[in-house]
């Protein structure tokens, strides 16, 4: 979907919350304490409240010298820290648009590098003053940091206290704290033109409307993007035709300088999915606590039950578990119209790490013909911050899953899964995940508002 330039289409990022009970009691209503607690105060607390993802794990390990990060006279820390995060090299994306941090750093000659796993993103730029990282906590969500990339001998990575939230807060994340992953129309030095408009990518995003700004290598057909190509004279002036199938680089810029010569298209694609389900998650687990609180706050005013959970806040947590359900299983997606093959063994090293079901069957394995993923259900239904979410929000979307996958729940929203689908998905479920197992609580026994 085309969007404004950014400058227009800032949302505070605590739009999200204002949803609650339309009935004022002495002067406060339920969703006056929305307004009133956006998540950098509780519930969410998120600039103080300590986190444990990767990063922050990685930077005590280095504190108390139980881990030590070896200095590359070319990359500085970087190969280290993918070695010590357990990030692939053939995750490596290249974005040659001034669009993050060390923009000065970033042009189609120098472009900066993105390496990701499940739950964490280790930004690189050449000669870069820092290494960039943004990592998953199963309660806090993205959190960000630097390093200094530059020989040292006490290593200290720098939690982020708000710099970053100017752009990764917002109506492109979902209103929260989170990722995204900009296709812009950028000049010959990397500026985006904003007045041409940008887009937020994700699994339902147009083809043709992706990874402008970026670079993109490996095969995708007739279908063409926006990647490998820069506006020439007015500023509406965009040729997709030239950086189509794109299978090397070398025309570009130097490769030699970055640890790959590729940009995987595969990569781009789970990127681009795996960050706005991250922020989907992270929404539920933000709107869920939040909902809680502002009721718990209200029994205590209206003198109810401790635990008792208002009619509204029950509202506000279904609504955001139908969002978070039709992400997991790939609603809206964007249908291939041609195969898609990456340059790199990225697609082989992803699926090697799924989790495979008594018929070897995993939820990581590609399809790339139709669509994204043989089997349209979200790798990220078995991470740590979905697991994470608020017994409220993860036990509501385990049961509506299950009744999508039943073939209980007929919604037209989920008619792109075939009966065939939902069987395969809710086996493989059952076989590797420990919320859908034989042992698991069925649907029928949990509430499904």
């Amino acid at each position: 979907m085309r969007e404004l330039p950014y400058r227009f289409a800032r949302v505070p990022s605590y739009l999200g919350f204002l949803v609650g009970l339309t009935i004022v009691i002495g002067g406060f209503s339920e969703t006056a304490l929305a307004q009133r607690n956006g998540f950098e105060h509780p519930p969410i607390d998120y600039l103080n409240a300590e986190v444990h993802d990767r990063v922050a794990v990685l930077a005590e390990q280095l504190k108390a010298g139980k881990a030590n990060l070896e200095f590359d006279d070319r990359h500085g820390y970087l190969p280290a820290v993918l070695k010590a995060l357990d990030v692939p090299v053939s995750s490596q994306t290249l974005v040659f648009s001034k669009t993050s941090l060390q923009l000065h750093r970033i042009s189609p000659r120098r472009p900066r590098a993105l390496y990701f796993n499940d739950d964490v993103y280790v930004g690189y730029c050449q000669q870069g003053d820092v290494l960039e990282f943004a990592a998953t906590d199963a309660q806090q969500g993205a959190t960000f940091y630097t390093l200094a990339n530059t020989q040292q001998e006490s290593l200290e990575f720098v939690r982020d206290r708000g710099g970053c939230l100017s752009c990764h807060a917002s109506s492109r994340t979902q209103n929260v704290p989170g990722y995204l992953v900009r296709s812009v129309f950028s000049d010959a030095a990397g500026r985006p033109k904003l007045g041409s408009g940008t887009f937020t990518t994700d699994h339902t995003s147009e083809f043709e409307d992706r990874w402008g700004g970026w670079y993109v290598t490996g095969q995708h057909g007739s279908m063409r993007h926006m990647g490998n190509t820069i506006c020439r004279g007015d500023e509406h002036e965009f040729d997709r035709e030239s950086g189509a199938n794109q299978v090397a680089l070398e025309r570009y810029f130097d490769a030699n300088h970055y640890l790959s010569p590729h940009s995987d298209i595969v990569a781009l694609m789970v990127l681009e999915h795996q960050t706005q389900m991250h922020n989907a998650i992270a929404a539920a687990n933000y709107e869920t606590r939040q909902a809680i609180y502002q009721s718990y706050q209200m029994n205590e005013l209206l003198e109810r039950p401790a635990d008792h959970l208002s009619e509204s806040a029950n509202r506000r947590i279904d609504s955001v578990v139908d969002d978070l359900v039709r992400q997991l299983l790939f609603c809206d997606e964007f249908v291939l119209t041609d195969s898609v093959s990456g340059s790199t063994e990225f697609a082989d090293e992803f699926e090697s790490r799924g989790k495979l079901d008594s018929q070897h069957r995993s939820l990581r394995q590609f399809d790339l013909k139709n669509r994204m993923f043989r089997y349209p259900c979200s790798y990220l239904i078995g991470s740590d911050a979905f697991m994470g979410l608020p017994d409220e929000a993860r036990s509501r979307t385990v049961a509506k899953v299950h009744c999508i996958l039943r073939g209980d729940d007929q919604s037209p929203e989920y008619a792109h899964l075939t009966a065939t689908m939902r069987k395969e998905i809710l086996e493989i479920l059952r076989d590797t995940h420990p919320l859908f197992g034989k042992d698991s609580p069925q649907p029928d026994t949990v509430t499904l508002k």
